[in-house]
């Protein structure tokens, strides 16, 4: 994650949180100096046992709101300084014009500035 002439004032790691599907994974904290690398996987699966229409599949992915949010630990409970929310079939199949590289490996996306990250 880079955020360009950005220094943290409150020096506590961060991680980045993500919900997808209903579940929530969270990476390993990392230093509080941009940029950010998180060099690890979060793999989610799920069943769509009742599901037997491609179309289905499809408008449920819609329905889904992919979250990501940029967390500092400041005490007592954190403190949220980017979020991203897209629906989860544009976040996982994004149009070929928003991607570099391979199809979904590489992409660039925008968070918003919380009004705490100053």
């Amino acid at each position: 994650i880079t955020c360009p002439g950005v220094l943290l004032k409150d020096k506590e790691d961060l991680y980045l949180s993500v919900s997808v599907l209903g579940q929530y994974k969270k990476t390993q904290h990392v230093p509080a100096a941009f940029p950010l690398f998180f060099q690890e996987k979060l793999v989610f699966e799920k069943a769509f046992a009742d599901i037997v229409d491609p179309g289905d599949l499809v408008e449920l992915l819609e329905l889904d709101t992919a979250v990501l949010e940029l967390i500092q630990l400041v005490p007592p409970v954190g403190k949220i300084l980017a979020t991203y929310e897209e629906n989860t079939r544009d976040f996982l199949f994004p149009d070929p014009k928003r991607t570099c590289g391979h199809h979904g490996l590489d992409r660039e996306i925008l968070m918003k500035r919380s009004s705490s990250f100053t």
